[in-house]
Parts: C-alpha cells; structure tokens; sequence
C-alpha cells in the first residue's frame, strides 16, 4: 500500500496566508500603534508558509471568512524554529 501524500497548500480548511511587504507592514504597526513584538507569533517552518519566501521579523496577514462578520484579518511575526 501506498501512502497518499497530502498536500496542505491544497486543503480546503487553509486560510489564505500572505506575507506583507515592508511598507503595509509598518502602516499596520502605525495604524495600531504596536511593535512587532506585540504581536502573535507563527513559526518560519510552519507548513502553512512552505514556498512562501520569509525570515524572520516578516508580518502574515490571515484572511478568515467569517459568518458574521465577513471577512476578517489576523496578522503574525514569523519566528525562527
């Protein structure tokens, strides 16, 4: 028996993740007034950033549809580990 490799760029359930290019990321620290360090964390080997070019310091926008609220965007650093 072969073993089905899943491909979780592919998944149904994945919420949309893009980095930010330096300028947006510093509009969003100003429009908010927070560090960066204020702000949650995602690790730079999390699968969910596989192909994705970032380092560390960089800023993910994670857009959610909501029911409710339509949509809605939670940002993270990414972390090295």
């Amino acid at each position: 028996m072969v073993a089905k490799k899943v491909e979780i760029k592919n998944h149904v359930l994945l919420l949309k993740h893009e980095k930010l290019n330096e300028k947006d990321s510093e509009d969003l620290l100003k429009k908010y007034n927070v560090a960066r360090s204020q702000l949650p964390l995602i690790l730079k080997k999390d699968p969910v950033l596989t192909g994705m070019e970032v380092k560390a310091g960089d800023i993910i926008k994670i857009i959610r549809d909501s029911p409710t609220a339509g949509k809605t965007e939670y940002y993270r650093v990414v972390i090295h580990g």
